[in-house]
């Protein structure tokens, strides 16, 4: 299922981080505390009552001046016109309504998209209702008060936000073929990597009509099988906004990997692999995707015998949160090794969806705490009852224990390892859910 996306829109100082801090439980638009890279947070998964989706901090201005401000804001809201499927525009009852917010009002308005307009720093509902009805002259609809620092009417907003959701818009049909999105920055060459598939033997089969973030997605068909590509919103099209923007890229990345079963992030191989590419493929790694790193335009790099060595390394290095994913060496516009591409997809959707038997999980795990024995702490030690898969998408193990509070990250992934050498697991992560069991409970 895919999820709605949430975006906030505002001037600067309105409150819109802190909001955001607030949705999210926690204060997370710092860093993210994931082995090898930090990166700023400004999307994070939302639920409230039975409904899932996912917020994102358009923010970022810094004023200069008002034409600055206004210019940006504008950028700002086109970022959420193009991706968001709701946009909550922020405004401060204290600074009461300004010119830029009237005109970034009449962009929102012709978007067509539901927009809530919000308006923070209302610490006294009784006393500050007249400031709040001024808002009513931006022509969006009602204002609904908050104070995002107190926590106060953010229910209420909340409530309107998931009244906007069309479940069946976000309800993916049943579809046994493999989901692929292509992931990476501007110019690293997406657009042509899809075009490349398109135009091979003449592969398109049709245009599927995407989700109400304008995606398109492409059915190509490879040697008898079918795959569904992701295009997000303004991959073939000229973007609206300028195609350098870091945060729009990263907003684009977040929707496809949504939908997506197997994330391709192509990196430029000429560039070789930057902080944005960890930022990008750390998006796929939380979100349990299967992941395969392509190095795109290797027919332009000088190579020796030890390139293709070195390359691994360096991404190896980087992406050190990844070790699983496979890496591939291609050209978009050669068609160098494009076959391989879809072999990969075939192997790391395979394991994505593999399944263990409880048995053989069970054995494996006698086998490895016996070969190295559970850490203890203060006289405790770690006692491992059982193991069994729950899921798949990524594979997902319960471990019963007797105290969860042993059971520490590197004894983790050392059982994980054990798993990985008897079955592989290639190009997907694999997710464990530890669980507290009492030796009267077993």
């Amino acid at each position: 299922m895919s999820r709605p996306i949430v975006a906030i829109v505002g001037r600067p100082n309105v409150g819109k981080s802190t909001l955001f801090n607030v949705l999210a439980g926690q204060n997370i638009s710092i860093v993210k505390d994931t082995p090898g890279v930090t990166r700023d947070r400004i999307y994070a998964d939302v639920e409230w009552l039975d409904q899932s989706f996912t917020i994102i901090d358009t923010g970022g201005i810094e004023p200069e001046s008002k034409d600055i401000i206004l210019s940006q804001m504008r950028e700002q809201a086109q970022i959420a016109i193009d991706t968001a499927d709701v946009i909550l525009f922020m405004t401060d009852c204290r600074q009461g309504l300004v010119d830029a917010d009237a005109k970034v009002a009449d962009m929102l308005r012709r978007s067509r998209k539901p927009v809530i307009l919000v308006v923070n720093k209302v610490d006294d509902f009784q006393k500050s209702m007249a400031d709040v009805y001024e808002f009513y002259n931006l022509g969006i609809g009602e204002p609904f008060p908050i104070s995002a620092s107190n926590k106060l009417g953010v229910g209420d907003m909340l409530d309107e936000v998931v009244a906007h959701f069309h479940r069946e818009e976000f309800q993916e049909e049943e579809d046994e073929r493999p989901r692929v999105a292509i992931v990476g920055k501007p110019n690293v060459g997406k657009s042509s990597l899809i075009n490349k598939l398109l135009g091979e033997k003449r592969l398109i089969v049709s245009e599927i009509a995407g989700t109400t973030r304008d995606a398109v997605d492409t059915a190509v068909q490879w040697e008898g099988r079918e795959y569904v590509f992701i295009d997000t919103a303004g991959l073939r099209r000229k973007s609206k906004i300028k195609e350098e923007l870091e945060r729009y890229s990263i907003i684009r990345t977040v929707s496809a990997v949504d939908r997506a079963d197997v994330v391709v992030i192509l990196i430029d191989a000429v560039e070789g692999v930057t902080e944005q590419d960890a930022k990008i493929a750390g998006i796929a790694h939380d979100r349990g995707k299967g992941i395969v790193i392509a190095v795109n335009k290797w027919d332009a790099v000088e190579k020796d015998d030890k390139t293709i060595y070195r390359y691994t390394e360096k991404i190896r290095q980087v992406l050190s949160y990844l070790p699983y994913a496979e890496i591939l060496f291609i050209s978009a516009q050669t068609g160098q090794r494009i076959s391989r591409l879809f072999e990969t997809i075939d192997m790391v959707m395979a394991n994505q969806t593999m399944r263990v038997s409880t048995g053989v999980l069970n054995e494996i795990m006698a086998e490895a705490v016996a070969l190295q024995q559970p850490p203890s702490d203060k006289g405790k030690r770690l006692k491992l009852y059982y193991i069994t898969q729950v899921s798949v998408k990524p594979p997902t193990f319960v471990i019963f224990v007797n105290d969860k509070q042993l059971m520490h990250f590197s004894y983790t992934r050392y059982l994980e390892n054990k798993i990985r050498d008897t079955f592989g697991f290639k190009g997907t992560s694999l997710k464990f859910i530890i669980r507290e069991r009492k030796d009267q409970d077993r």
